[in-house]
């Protein structure tokens, strides 16, 4: 099997790497610079692993899809989404991407994570104790996941016809966010031009000028960016100074976000 995944500040990442472990299947971040159709075309058997903000599918994520759209078809799928409330239906949105019958969905998963999004008072950061937490929960029920895919189990979530519902609701909101997120990125006046934004963007869309750094209008909500500013300068989707950064999993912290 082959694992590939998009993580903005690790929680996917944990889950692709949590699997990869049980199973002994290679995982790769898709921001690699390496030859994916070929990876993709020695195995019968590709997850992916992507974060959902309201039912919807990363444009990053999207993006690979459709580069490798060939590449996958006919292959069995698995797909894990991470979430930190109602997740809809985030895994199937990703099914949506291909023409019906393209690839054959084997088994997919929702598993929730801490909260990343800082710049929505409203949903508070977890400490350390409460992402440990969350971890708990999370590596437990990939043991039982793991458990069926090997057993031939065939488990679908986000699938029902509840979860169709309510991932209708949420993608109208998404597709709202995202585009307030392409053209309302702000950077604040405590911004002191290291450049760390530019170096992380998975999306290129930060540039610097004289006049200081500057949005490209194409974010996809990763929420990198905002998690890892110095100065805390960077919003997404609401405006204003937030007060605490999602530090991310306590194991993956000082290495590579992708």
């Amino acid at each position: 099997m082959l694992m590939l995944y998009f993580s903005g500040t690790g929680n996917s990442r944990y889950i692709a790497e949590l699997f990869c472990g049980q199973t002994d299947a290679a995982c790769h971040s898709i921001e690699e610079k390496i030859d994916f159709k070929v990876l993709i075309d020695a195995e019968d058997v590709i997850g992916f692993c992507y974060p959902v903000y309201f039912s919807s599918v990363p444009k990053m994520m999207r993006a690979f899809a459709a580069e490798h759209m060939e590449a996958l078809k006919g292959k069995q799928v698995i797909i894990f989404c991470t979430q930190f409330m109602l997740s809809g239906y985030g895994s199937r949105k990703f099914v949506f991407l291909f023409p019906k019958g393209h690839v054959d969905v084997i088994y997919t998963a929702h598993f929730f994570m801490p909260n990343n999004m800082p710049d929505v008072p409203v949903l508070p950061i977890s400490s350390d104790k409460g992402i440990e937490k969350s971890l708990a929960r999370a590596e437990k029920k990939m043991e039982t996941v793991c458990r069926n895919i090997r057993d031939g189990k065939v488990k679908k979530r986000g699938f029902s016809p509840a979860a169709h519902l309510l991932g209708l609701l949420q993608s109208t909101s998404m597709g709202a966010m995202e585009r307030r997120a392409n053209r309302a990125v702000s950077i604040d006046s405590d911004c002191t031009k290291c450049g760390l934004c530019l170096t992380i963007c998975p999306m290129d869309n930060f540039s610097m000028d004289a006049q200081g750094v500057r949005h490209n209008h194409n974010c996809t909500m990763c929420y990198r960016c905002i998690n890892v500013c110095p100065e805390k300068s960077i919003s997404v989707l609401l405006s204003g100074k937030i007060k605490r950064q999602y530090q991310g999993i306590p194991s993956l912290r000082g290495g590579s976000h992708g």
